[in-house]
């Protein structure tokens, strides 16, 4: 059963002082389901995804605001692969055939949460570390042996890269011409964080965050909220010609997590469920990375984008640098990543983000995407990362 979508919204993201998580998923929800032309009594599920509000339902909790129906409501959390998780739900919802409409939101306050946020322990000064327990259970190991920190782990992923395809320029350089890309991509699009275009010599001289991560490279914690409205072929076959005009097919919907490998746990693997999660994609949708007008990828640091050029498959194995080199990720270029700005520049409001993906995507497949549109793009691809570890890879076609 083929899954589309009818409505989709983001919010701006950015700092919201007066509204809260409720406000926020509220605007994002009703938003989708006025851009669907359907309302709340229409939706037979809820999948509402949320990682710092607390242990409250945000689903019900929106209901509550928007019009309690007395649907099922799943309340999602999946680290930064949240919002992606929440739209998956939905959707198997309703190929389970127990829903023909379904409504996925994800929504996230983070403002002034800071980069690094509350990390580990104060470590006691010539007492050595001991592994004992279960990883992670009993003690962080921020600090001990190695960091855990975001911008510390995605710094060594890629500079793992490098060095493991014996790049010869300056990973600093490079890395900060990816951010300028998403920068410049990013005075396109009014929704974001952070509209600015920023030159090289600017995010290379700012504030080193980890090496060789500056904080222009890094992605932005914010507020906002997105919601989709999700509908199965059979339902979408009874609306509007317009309706269907702009519905946008879901043609595939992978979750992932980490195989099991033999293999040192300390350095997160951020490239094996995401290859697995691209390649079950591409097989599902029938389609290959040649095929694809446009990704939005998990970019929470400029190196991750880098690494996930190759986790994608949009390169050969090894490539990455080369695709970047070549031009083909700017908006002008041969296979566009993150015209959206990505999360250095959109921002990064976890629960929300996988959503937003989505939405970026949808916008270009309607030919709504306005001054940044890719002309003609029909296919397109979603993707989002959560250390835990979580992906989740959309493949996205424009209706016929």
């Amino acid at each position: 059963m083929n899954v589309w979508i009818l409505g989709i919204h983001m919010t701006k993201f950015g700092k919201h002082p007066d509204k809260d998580l409720v406000d926020l998923a509220a605007e994002a929800a009703l938003g989708a389901l006025g851009d669907g032309g359907v309302s709340i009594k229409d939706v037979q599920v809820i999948a509402a995804g949320n990682v710092t509000g607390g242990p409250a339902g945000i689903g019900q909790r929106l209901q509550k605001q928007i019009g309690q129906t007395g649907v099922p409501v799943y309340n999602v959390t999946n680290a930064c692969a949240t919002g992606a998780t929440a739209l998956r739900t939905a959707i198997m919802a309703i190929k389970a055939g127990e829903a023909d409409l379904a409504l996925a939101f994800g929504v996230e306050k983070l403002s002034g949460v800071g980069l690094l946020g509350v990390t580990g322990t104060a470590r006691a000064d010539g007492e050595p570390w001991t592994p004992a327990g279960r990883y992670g259970n009993v003690a962080p190991m921020d600090g001990w042996v190695g960091t855990e920190t975001m911008p510390g782990v995605f710094a060594q992923i890629g500079m793992q890269y490098l060095h493991e395809h014996a790049y010869e320029g300056v990973p600093l350089e490079l890395f900060a011409r990816i951010s300028e890309k998403n920068h410049a991509h990013s005075t396109l699009n009014p929704l974001a964080a952070y509209t600015r275009r920023l030159s090289l010599e600017q995010i290379m001289n700012d504030v080193m965050v980890a090496y060789p991560n500056t904080r222009p490279m890094c992605s932005a914690n914010c507020d906002g909220a997105s919601a989709a409205v999700l509908v199965s072929e059979t339902a979408l076959k009874k609306l509007s010609p317009e309706q269907r005009r702009r519905a946008v097919k879901v043609s595939a919907s992978v979750l992932t997590s980490d195989p099991w490998q033999e293999a040192c746990q300390v350095l997160p693997d951020v490239s094996t469920l995401t290859r697995q999660a691209a390649a079950t994609a591409y097989e599902a949708a029938g389609v290959d990375p040649g095929d694809l007008d446009l990704v939005e990828l998990h970019d929470c640091f400029a190196t991750a984008e880098l690494i996930h050029y190759d986790n994608l498959m949009l390169c050969e194995p090894g490539g990455a640098v080369d695709l970047f080199e070549s031009g083909a990720t700017w908006r002008d270029g041969r296979l566009p990543v993150n015209v959206s700005g990505g999360l250095q520049s959109k921002g990064h409001p976890i629960g929300a983000t996988g959503v937003a993906n989505v939405w970026e995507v949808c916008q270009h497949l309607r030919d709504e995407g306005g001054d940044r549109q890719i002309d003609g793009a029909r296919v397109g691809l979603a993707h989002v990362i959560g250390l835990g570890s979580a992906c989740g890879v959309h493949i996205l076609e424009r209706a016929a």
